[in-house]
């Protein structure tokens, strides 16, 4: 039997978050729901439980994040999953990559209505010129060796025990694909159970190469 879909407020107790960030967050939220007519910016049948399949699973990034992490790159970000929500439940500074104009119109509106510190890129991953970063962050974009090889150039230098870091969400493949990418590469990669999908986990990976 499926669990009953989260409340905002079982989110912000799961996730340790203020009145205020839920507040910011309810506001994204319905203007998602808003959206959501007119452009696919998530599956349909995920909105019955937008807050554990969106929100929480975004949002337990934050605990994963480099101690003083104050850049992240998201790739794919879509309708702002797990970027977006980082922006606003972590205290940094997101770069938001979406190649789909009306996703990137959407997440636009989002940082104009919530103020999160966000900047929206309308490209292709491999089009940009690349920044430094303290963490890439990615969900459902594409297998693990294709996102290490898209995540490698926005890594920044790397500091013994802070970061860089790339943290991924996976589901159940997660252990094929992370066979798949040693056999091309030598990463540090830790693993956590997810809290939003019983079939997930959180990979956090270190030394990948920047090319």
């Amino acid at each position: 039997m499926a669990a009953p879909a989260l409340t905002p407020e079982a989110f912000a107790a799961a996730a340790g978050v203020s009145r205020e960030t839920l507040d910011r967050l309810r506001a994204y939220a319905a203007l998602l729901a808003k959206w959501q007519g007119a452009v696919n910016l998530v599956g349909r049948d995920t909105l019955d439980d937008l807050w554990r399949r969106h929100m929480l699973d975004s949002a337990q990034l934050a605990r994963y994040l480099p101690d003083g992490a104050r850049l992240v790159t998201d790739l794919g970000s879509g309708a702002g999953f797990p970027g977006l929500v980082l922006a606003l439940v972590a205290g940094v500074r997101v770069h938001l990559v979406e190649a789909t104009g009306k996703k990137t119109a959407f997440l636009r509106e989002a940082i104009r209505l919530t103020g999160a510190a966000a900047e929206v890129h309308h490209a292709r991953i491999e089009a940009l010129a690349p920044w430094p970063s303290d963490a890439v962050t990615a969900r459902a974009l594409a297998p693990l060796d294709r996102l290490l090889g898209l995540a490698a150039p926005f890594l920044g230098p790397a500091t013994p025990g802070v970061g860089p870091v790339c943290l991924f969400l996976k589901g159940a493949r997660a252990d094929e694909e992370l066979t798949a990418a040693r056999k091309n590469r030598n990463i540090a990669v830790e693993r956590f159970a997810s809290l939003a999908e019983p079939a997930g986990c959180v990979l956090r990976i270190r030394g990948v190469s920047r090319g």
